[in-house]
């Protein structure tokens, strides 16, 4: 039977005892440990037609992480995983890594051709300790296992991760695998029949660490890792790829063949899925030969572990609905298992510094995109994230309570989408940012919390739906349901596509739904509903009563004041997604993935007069009312904090004006600036121009920038205003110096400035009259405007507002 993780399988326990008993015979290979010399010496077989003692996956994880969100080396991450294959060469034996992501179909001279135009990777030369009967021969593997096969030194000193922390100084550099500190380690050896699992001590040394480092190690010039490493018995014969079909939101491996008939491409993909065989092939309902397990991971704290078991569940329904009956299923991690043995699917708890992504993904056969184990790893600081988003909403008077207004209860409903969430990138599939606008069609979307409002008051008792959707359903269906024997499986799949299209139901991923200046108008995160302009204006009504009842009321009893400023924030942000979905409709397209014969109607532009109502409804979220933080709440908020620095606290609170005191006008700046941000983008003003080109009834920049400054530059009247004033012209001349921004968009925008240079000129006295001549000289001065767009205030810092949930890693979040 083919060797397919998804679990334990009777009688293998991944107990000390069982691994003992491996070691002594019937292991995927003949292994000895060497405690007293460090030693862990493997037996090889005698090598094969093509010259290798043998070729198995080969995989690393982190059983010790670093605790950082920005660095990415978490406890349970997965490292790449690879084909290892052993050859001897004289008297040494060849660590190969093969690279199957180039290859030729074809005779044995086309394949031999693929092999070897292509570069395979020697990762270490290890010495024979003895020859054995047969022509196999025993070698000494510690010496492999210290090697940095995971990237730890890159992610170390990839000081891109750390750009929004601080740039270089937060960044390290210089970090190198020390031999010398690092050992492989006997003592955690254990075989199985499909399997060999064994630690290393990896350890890493740099005199300039960098700040994330040096607020989390105990020595941050040298950090020690536990990395574990996989050897997996190859698949056996029988596992059916599935062609990937840019319909489906089946994620996959992408490889080169170059043995394709003329007129087929040389670039091939194939949808990433676990090998599920019905007992009954033939038959619409049959249960399954080996179900798909995941483990939740206990270091999850209660209730967390069992929210998270219940959303992972989730899943069960959609299986069964494809006709695959118990095929799928969630516990709890066995006590003493361990979460990195490749035989059991984790959903792995992360604790780190600060709240950062979870993610999902697995270890997968590069050859035929067989999913071998399906690993989830989720940060620990996500659910309290949420919690202080829902307290800073409704208050902590009903926390712990279990009703509609219980952020306890909202934030394990999170938690348990969340999880379903992660299980599905494991499980083979990509993100459906489309869900939220057709009703919650799926998991795979990043959902924002349906906050409704009731009488007047804020409601969270739907903030979070209890399972999947139509979508979720389908992505089963098309990716694990094979047709009975006899049909073309890929046939089948290509159907059901046109089928799900053909009802209406939304996809757009990751490389149309990410970037907030993209044209989709389905392709959000964090939105919910059909309408964005709609959503936008309740938020803001949502946002209104927040802020109206925002106090004391929202701390715990016995927290401190300070924390107001930090759930302040996601209140007065509280429209940001909501204003990014608003911003994709001004220039947006409509269209969908498709292929050619499918019928699908072309790509059409979002309408005129939708996208007039989105840039209205944009330009209010400027307006001085919407960005006055009320007077009664800036001394509530100048409460000062003591004791050491929290790096959690200080990432997620506006600047403040010296010390203590809070500064509205910082709140007011940063409002702005988001709103300004989706705006302005370079490439939705670079479709904003062409559309009106070729169509001039549809918004042109002259008008979407007439409306601007109208409602900004012209409209203000006080100290907010005229902040929100500067904002839009720091942000249009930042624009317009921009490398992205067309020639025709920049011409546009510096002839508005010059506009605006020389209305404000002839400004008259008082507070407005000195602001209108300050921006007036900047304005017809580039040295000084130069100045001024590289000082530090002139583009505020916006807290972060990703990750209230979501994913990263597996599909390129």
């Amino acid at each position: 039977m083919a060797f397919v993780i998804a679990g334990v399988g009777a009688g293998v326990s991944a107990g000390p005892v069982a691994a003992q008993q491996a070691m002594s015979g019937g292991g995927l290979l003949p292994v000895k440990a060497v405690p007293a010399e460090g030693r862990i010496l493997v037996t090889l077989p005698a090598a094969d037609v093509d010259g290798a003692s043998g070729r198995f996956i080969y995989a690393t994880s982190l059983r010790t992480g670093i605790g950082s969100a920005n660095l990415r080396l978490d406890r349970g991450m997965l490292g790449p995983e690879h084909i290892v294959a052993f050859r001897r060469i004289g008297k040494k034996v060849a660590v190969t890594f093969e690279n199957h992501q180039f290859r030729a179909t074809g005779d044995a001279g086309v394949a031999a051709g693929g092999r070897t135009s292509f570069p395979t990777s020697i990762m270490a030369m290890l010495d024979i300790v003895s020859n054995e009967p047969g022509g196999g021969v025993t070698v000494d593997l510690a010496p492999f296992l210290t090697r940095d096969t995971m990237g730890i030194a890159d992610s170390l000193n990839a000081s891109w991760a750390l750009a929004g922390a601080g740039g270089g100084s937060a960044a390290g550099k210089g970090f190198r695998l020390v031999d010398g500190l690092s050992a492989a380690d006997p003592g955690s050896v254990k075989v199985f029949p499909d399997n060999i699992e064994v630690d290393a001590l990896q350890t890493y040394q740099s005199d300039t660490p960098g700040r994330e480092v040096e607020r989390i190690a105990a020595e941050p010039r040298q950090i020690g890792f536990t990395v574990h490493h996989s050897f997996v018995r190859l698949p056996a014969p029988g596992f059916v790829s599935r062609k990937f079909d840019i319909r489906s939101a089946a994620g996959g491996n992408q490889y080169y063949d170059y043995g394709t008939p003329l007129g087929e491409d040389v670039v091939q993909q194939f949808a990433n899925r676990f090998r599920l065989e019905k007992v009954d092939p033939a038959a619409a309902r049959s249960r399954v030969k080996k179900p798909i397990i995941f483990y939740i991971d206990r270091a999850a704290p209660e209730p967390i572990r069992t929210a998270l078991l219940e959303g992972v569940n989730y899943w069960k329904t959609a299986f069964d609905k494809a006709g695959l009956i118990d095929a799928f299923r969630a516990e709890i991690l066995p006590v003493g298992a361990d979460p990195l043995d490749v035989r059991y699917s984790m959903v792995n708890w992360s604790n780190r510094l600060t709240r950062g992504w979870s993610y999902g993904g697995g270890i997968v056969d590069p050859r035929t995109g067989e999913i071998i184990k399906g690993n989830v790893v989720i940060g620990s600081l996500r659910v309290r994230q949420d919690m202080a988003i829902f307290e800073g909403l409704v208050g902590t008077a009903q926390n712990g309570t279990g009703g509609g207004n219980d952020p306890v209860k909202a934030s394990l409903d999170r938690i348990r989408q969340l999880g379903a969430h992660e299980v599905g990138h494991a499980i083979g599939f990509m993100h459906n940012f489309a869900g939220s606008t057709q009703g919650r069609t799926t998991v795979m979307d990043y959902p924002g919390p349906r906050i409704t409002l009731t009488d007047g008051r804020i409601d969270l008792s739907e903030a979070y739906a209890p399972g999947g959707g139509v979508w979720d359903d389908f992505t089963i269906d098309w990716l694990y349901a094979d047709p009975a024997p006899g049909i073309d499986p890929d046939v089948a799949a290509r159907a059901k596509a046109l089928a799900i299209q053909a009802k209406g139901v939304r996809f757009i991923t990751d490389i149309d739904g990410r970037a907030s200046d993209t044209p989709s108008p389905w392709g959000s995160m964090w939105d919910d509903g059909p309408d964005p302009v709609a959503s936008l204006n309740h938020m803001m009504a949502v946002r209104r009563i927040a802020i109206a009842q925002f106090g004391p009321g929202v701390l715990r009893n016995g927290e401190a004041l300070s924390d107001l400023r930090r759930k302040f924030v996601p209140v007065w942000l509280l429209h940001r997604y909501d204003i990014d979905a608003v911003g994709k409709l001004v220039g947006g397209i409509d269209y969908a993935y498709a292929v050619a014969g499918d019928n699908h109607p072309p790509a059409m532009p979002v309408t005129a007069a939708v996208q007039d109502a989105a840039i209205g409804a944009m330009l209010a979220t400027l307006s001085a009312e919407a960005l006055t933080v009320p007077a009664a709440l800036v001394m509530p908020l100048s409460s000062p904090m003591n004791g050491r620095g929290d790096v959690q606290f200080d990432q997620e609170v506006f600047r403040n004006a010296g010390a203590a005191a809070f500064d509205p006008l910082v709140a007011a700046d940063v409002a702005a600036q988001v709103t300004l941000d989706s705006l302005l983008a370079p490439p939705r003003l670079a479709r904003v121009y062409e559309q009106h080109r070729r169509e001039p009834g549809m918004p042109g920049v002259d008008t979407l920038l007439d409306r601007l400054v109208a409602a900004t530059v012209d409209a203000r009247r006080d100290a907010v205003g005229r902040r929100i004033a500067y904002r839009t012209i720091m942000t249009m001349a930042e624009t317009a110096r921009d490398g992205a921004t067309s020639p025709d968009v920049a011409a546009l925008l510096g002839d508005r400035l010059r506009g605006i240079a020389t209305k404000l000129g002839k400004a008259g006295s008082g507070e407005d009259g000195a602001w209108s001549r300050h921006v007036a000289m900047l304005l017809t001065d580039e040295d000084k405007l130069t100045r001024e767009l590289d000082k530090r205030q002139a583009v505020p810092t916006i807290p972060p507002g990703m990750p209230i949930g979501g994913d990263t890693g597996w599909f390129g979040d």
